[in-house]
């Protein structure tokens, strides 16, 4: 069994304040690392890339590779992949933000999908968690006991995303991720704590976190 992927990465990174997504990481840059770890897998069949023209130039070629243009919101760019992917079993989503993510924990990811329809990456909520008021001050504490994280890659057979976007924009659902599309039609996703920290990189200490990160997993 293989499947295909979507690697996000239409992005401006208005939060970063320069494009992360091309920003050095190791001997590399950002999107090329989990890109890289995709095409490597014989289980997968495509990597299709959503993102500008001059990011896909960028990317090292591969026979597996290929782009689509994305949208303004990251939902819009999804089903543009999904509309450009030729026919597969299985699909996966995944953030071209999380360079780290590991072959094994990717397999452990679509086994799950394979078994039960649907399945994502995911992280068990360790924090204290609190509710503030609009001023920030706390005002409530908030149960962890079985609270995830979302993250990615979130992989699902090819009828179910595409049924889940389907109803996307046709009831025009405000989502976040392909897990909250699928809970749409009542389809609930089997939860997988990876092995190795999946971070993504969103503000400019997160660069260095994913230096140190990336160092450590090239030593071990």
């Amino acid at each position: 069994m293989q499947f295909s992927v979507i690697v996000v990465a239409a992005g401006k990174s208005r939060r970063m304040g320069f494009d992360k997504l091309m920003h050095p990481l190791g001997e590399s840059f950002t999107l090329q690392h989990s890109v890289s770890t995709f095409c490597s897998m014989k289980e997968v069949q495509n990597v299709l890339v959503v993102c500008p023209a001059e990011r896909f130039q960028s990317l090292q070629p591969h026979p597996k590779l290929r782009t689509v243009s994305g949208g303004a919101e990251r939902w819009e760019s999804v089903k543009a992949g999904l509309d450009a992917l030729p026919k597969t079993d299985f699909i996966a989503v995944h953030d071209g933000a999380r360079p780290l993510i590991q072959e094994t924990d990717i397999l452990a990811v679509f086994e799950a999908a394979q078994a039960h329809d649907a399945a994502t990456a995911a992280r068990p909520i360790t924090d204290t968690l609190k509710r503030s008021d609009p001023k920030n001050f706390t005002i409530e504490h908030v149960s962890r006991e079985n609270l995830w994280a979302m993250e990615t890659p979130q992989i699902f057979s090819s009828s179910t995303i595409q049924a889940a976007y389907q109803k996307v924009m046709a009831d025009k659902l405000p989502i976040t991720d392909e897990v909250s599309a699928v809970e749409s039609l009542g389809i609930q996703s089997k939860l997988v704590k990876l092995s190795a920290p999946n971070l993504k990189v969103t503000y400019p200490e997160d660069i260095q976190m994913a230096e140190r990160l990336l160092k450590h997993t090239t030593q071990s």
